[in-house]
């Protein structure tokens, strides 16, 4: 997924994937506060051209992305522009395009204006991160479609390298080398996990899409991810049915702690 270049400075990337479901069904999955919150993380819409949109990366707001509605075409087309990019607004368009047999193409389409190569990685790091959301997206809508999420997210950070940090999370729950279609169970004395694996990344960027029976219907998606010297490695679990509120307390606490004591936090140095 290569940067677009024009010679007005204008760039632009790009990803997509087919669903299932029809547009509106789609449309409600992308551009609805709760719709988005059942695959990506907490956010807030307001369903209209100059609302805002407000995705919560962190539990105390910390690191809220917050943009302005621009277009506004539904089921088909939003536009959303934040003041991020390096020579003013980012405009991140997301489109959905009906395919046969009752699914559809989900498109988004960052678009920035630069006079340099210097945010091109960080761009393309964003549509390579759209992938994996992209397959929690298609998981929900295959299995869950229309349903509210109660969700967590937790992370551990450690020194690494990533291929052992992902051993050490994925190995005590009897995930280790765990591939599509393989149902999976997790031992005594560690979080409930229970279900089948819908996808799995490669060595190089490892990553585990389980569709969970235990504790509760829903999705879980566990990956290591190596920046700034650290590997932080991540937990995502999502919860649906009636169920979903108690599940998601229980299980959060669970791996909350199961979590601090395999990635205990580094002790403060002291101050000389």
């Amino acid at each position: 997924m290569t940067v677009k270049k024009e010679a007005s400075g204008h760039r632009s990337v790009q990803a997509e994937v087919e669903v299932p479901g029809t547009p509106e069904a789609v449309w409600r999955a992308i551009a609805t506060g709760p719709g988005i919150s059942a695959w990506f993380v907490p956010t807030d819409l307001e369903e209209r051209a100059g609302g805002t949109t407000v995705s919560h990366f962190a539990e105390d707001n910390s690191m809220d992305s917050v943009a302005k509605i621009t277009t506004w075409e539904p089921p088909h087309r939003f536009v959303a522009e934040t003041q991020e990019g390096p020579s003013g607004p980012v405009a991140t368009e997301w489109s959905v395009e009906t395919r046969s047999g009752d699914t559809c193409v989900v498109r988004v389409v960052h678009r920035w204006f630069a006079s340099t190569d210097d945010w091109d990685g960080q761009f393309e790091g964003h549509a390579h991160g759209w992938r994996a959301f992209f397959r929690l997206l298609r998981a929900y809508l295959a299995h869950f479609p229309g349903q509210r999420a109660a969700s967590f997210q937790l992370m551990g950070i450690t020194s690494g390298p990533k291929a052992a940090a992902w051993e050490t999370l994925t190995r005590p729950l009897g995930l280790a080398g765990a591939t599509a279609g393989t149902r999976v169970r997790a031992p005594e004395g560690v979080p409930a996990l229970g279900g089948v694996v819908e996808s799995s990344g490669p060595s190089e960027w490892p990553e585990l899409l389980l569709r969970l029976d235990t504790p509760a219907p829903g999705l879980a998606h566990l990956f290591p991810l190596e920046m700034g010297g650290q590997v932080f490695v991540t937990v995502r679990c999502f919860f649906f049915g009636e169920q979903a509120p108690a599940a998601k307390a229980h299980a959060e606490a669970s791996w909350r702690a199961w979590m601090a004591r395999l990635f205990p936090p580094a002790a403060p140095q002291p101050v000389r």
